[in-house]
C-alpha cells in the first residue's frame, strides 16, 4: 500500500513545521503538499528545509485547492476561519482533515458538521495520548464525585499564545460537564475579578496562566472539604501534538466520512 498523502496547512509555523518533521517520521505517511497565508515569508520555500528535515520537493503555496486535489488529508492547526475554509475544501475533495486548531467562538464550528457528510474530520482541542486519556480520567472522576467536589481547570502555556482557556482546558472542561451531566456553556466561569461572592455549587472554573516557553500544562482540580484530587498533564515537547495529529489521519483514512475526535481515535469511546 502507497503511502498517506498528507498536506500540512500553515507550514511555515511552528506547530506547521512539527507537522511536517512528524509526518517525515511516521512510517505510511509522505508530505505531498505545504500551504500558507498570502504574504508569508514562507512561500516558495521547501517544506523539508524549513522543517529540518531535508529537502521534501514539496514548495509551500499559496493554493490549498490544488493541493488537496492530490492528497488523502490535510493537517491544520491554524486557525477558526481558516479551518472552516479548509473543512469545505476537504469535503470537495473527499479527504481527511484532521483539525488541532483552538480558539473557536461558541457554536462557530457547527458548519464543520455540514463538511463531514463528504469528509472525514478529526477534531480535537489536544492530539495528544495523555491529554485524551486525562479527559476520560476526569469525565469518571466528575461522575463519581457530586457537588461537594468543586470543580476548578488551571491551564499554562507560553506567552505568544493567542487563545484562552486552552483547546485542551476547554477538553477538559467538557469532560467534567459530561461526567456531572450538565452544559459547560451554562456552567462556567471563565475569570474572576474584585467582589465576585461566594462560589456557586456545581460551577466549572477555569484559571489561565501565560509565560515564557510553556509548551502546555493542565490540571483538573476536584476540591472537596478536607481533600483535594488533582489530575494534571504536562507537554514537555510540541513534536507529541503533531505525531497524534499523523496517527489520527492514518486511523481516519480507513474511516467513512464524518466528525470524529481523537477519543475516538484512541478507542476511548468504545
Amino acid at each position: 500500500m502507497s503511502d498517506m498523502r498528507l498536506v500540512v496547512v500553515g507550514a511555515g509555523g511552528r506547530m506547521g513545521r512539527a507537522l511536517v518533521r512528524a509526518v517525515t517520521e511516521t512510517n505510511g505517511a509522505r508530505v505531498s503538499g505545504a500551504v500558507e497565508r498570502e504574504g508569508s515569508e514562507f512561500l516558495g520555500a521547501d517544506a523539508g528545509e524549513l522543517a529540518g528535515v531535508g529537502n521534501l520537493d514539496v514548495s509551500i503555496t499559496l493554493d490549498p485547492q490544488s493541493a488537496f486535489a492530490a492528497a488523502d488529508g490535510v493537517l491544520d492547526f491554524t486557525a477558526p476561519m481558516a479551518s472552516l475554509a479548509f473543512a469545505n475544501l476537504a469535503a470537495e475533495a473527499s479527504i481527511v482533515h484532521v483539525i488541532g486548531t483552538t480558539g473557536w467562538a461558541e457554536g462557530e464550528d457547527l458548519p464543520l458538521h455540514d463538511a463531514a457528510r463528504q469528509a472525514r474530520i478529526i477534531k480535537s482541542g489536544n492530539m495528544s495520548l495523555g491529554v485524551n486519556l486525562l479527559a476520560a480520567l476526569v469525565r469518571k472522576a466528575a461522575q463519581a464525585l457530586d457537588e461537594d467536589f468543586d470543580i476548578e481547570v488551571l491551564e499554562m502555556h507560553h506567552k505568544h499564545k493567542v487563545d484562552a482557556p486552552s483547546g485542551t482546558a476547554l477538553l477538559l472542561g467538557e469532560a467534567a460537564a459530561e461526567g456531572r451531566d450538565i452544559s459547560l456553556a451554562d456552567r462556567s466561569v471563565r475569570s474572576r475579578d474584585g467582589i465576585t461572592g461566594a462560589r456557586n455549587a456545581g460551577d466549572i472554573g477555569f484559571a489561565t496562566l501565560r509565560g515564557g516557553s510553556v509548551i502546555g500544562e493542565h490540571s483538573v482540580i476536584f476540591a472537596g472539604e478536607g481533600e483535594r484530587i488533582e489530575l494534571t498533564h504536562r507537554a514537555e515537547d510540541r513534536q507529541l501534538f503533531a505525531k497524534g495529529a499523523v496517527k489520527a489521519a492514518l486511523w481516519g483514512f480507513h474511516q467513512k466520512p464524518g466528525f470524529y475526535s481523537m477519543a475516538d481515535v484512541l478507542g476511548l469511546n468504545d
